[in-house]
């Protein structure tokens, strides 16, 4: 079987190196145009393209997908199916309905569930304790198209959106073969999403990040995982923005003085954590790294920084301490 394939971060990688172990055709690839990264804003290439370099694969770089020269160029690869994994960009009617096997998408959710860019943060974020990745028959809904095959996966305590991403990427490039195979055989039948069980998961922006201290401590831990590594969770020690990427939730000692009672006011520190007051509960931030350094631990922080218990953490320079 001929098969083109799209895809762009890291997350698309396994999916590609599983096409190429497998016995399919690789047509051509299309990734994303080369973006600006870093500091210096130098144009890197996708990781996507980067396979594409190291392993001699024909790819395509369109700016637009509706570009007659990119379906012309896209078409002449003559491909019999698509394979998508999170490529970033939606697909128009005239690529839906080249292949005549359709195109196929590697998704990273429990479909209908966390429909959209942003499922495996948001997944952590609302507190999940399983996951999982599913293929669908892409049409021209944002993720309604008929599944073909899931796999569930359940999400460690510990784990944050990059490992979790990790792991389901590798999932995804497994199910996507056998996806194929059984799209093959005959031995697989689309079947329609349940839309009213249907939930969203949109693409996250820098200032999500932003920690409201006014939630509970678990759903502040939760976010701390959902949010690293981007956009990273972040809070403010007066005008000094932390980004926090270790946290736990901590039963609240019933001791504590009444007047530590104000969400985000630091009520402890010891040589490994700052104790938090935040809605509900504490929350014993463990891994911070302050503006202009590299993330560290809290023992390491508390080696060159003074942090004293009554600082309240919040919003940056508009915060106070009488509200």
């Amino acid at each position: 079987m001929r098969i083109v394939f799209m895809g762009t971060p890291e997350f698309a990688v396994p999916s590609l190196e599983a096409l190429l172990r497998s016995d399919e055709m690789i047509a051509g690839v299309v990734t994303q145009p080369d973006r600006p990264k870093g500091r210096g804003r130098t144009l890197a290439a996708s990781p996507v393209k980067l396979v594409c370099q190291g392993e001699g694969l024909s790819f395509l770089q369109p700016l637009k997908m509706k570009d007659p020269s990119f379906l012309d160029a896209l078409q002449a690869w003559h491909p019999d199916l698509i394979a998508v994994a999170a490529f970033g960009r939606i697909l128009p009617k005239a690529i839906l309905e080249m292949p005549p096997r359709g195109c196929v998408n590697v998704h990273a959710s429990l479909l209908p569930k966390y429909r959209g860019a942003g499922p495996i943060q948001w997944a952590l974020i609302n507190g999940e304790h399983e996951t999982g990745v599913t293929t669908m028959l892409m049409d021209e809904g944002m993720d309604t198209g008929a599944i073909l095959l899931q796999e569930p996966v359940a999400i460690q305590p510990d784990e944050t959106a990059g490992s979790l991403s990790t792991r389901l990427a590798h999932v995804g490039g497994k199910l996507l073969i056998d996806t194929i195979r059984r799209l093959k055989d005959g031995t697989v039948s689309p079947r329609p999403q349940d839309h009213a069980q249907a939930t969203m998961a949109p693409l996250l922006k820098k200032e999500d990040g932003l920690i409201n201290w006014h939630f509970s401590a678990p759903e502040i831990a939760n976010r701390v995982r959902g949010l690293s590594p981007w956009p990273g969770a972040y809070t403010f020690a007066k005008d000094s923005r932390w980004i926090i990427w270790k946290a736990s939730a901590v039963q609240r000692d019933a001791s504590a003085p009444a007047d530590t009672t104000r969400p985000g006011a630091i009520v402890e520190v010891t040589k490994d954590k700052i104790l938090v007051v935040t809605g509900n509960g504490l929350l014993a931030v463990m891994e911070l790294q302050p503006a202009n350094s590299r993330r560290m631990t809290v023992a390491r922080f508390l080696a060159g920084h003074s942090v004293s218990p009554g600082l309240v953490l919040g919003t940056g320079s508009s915060q106070s301490n009488e509200d």
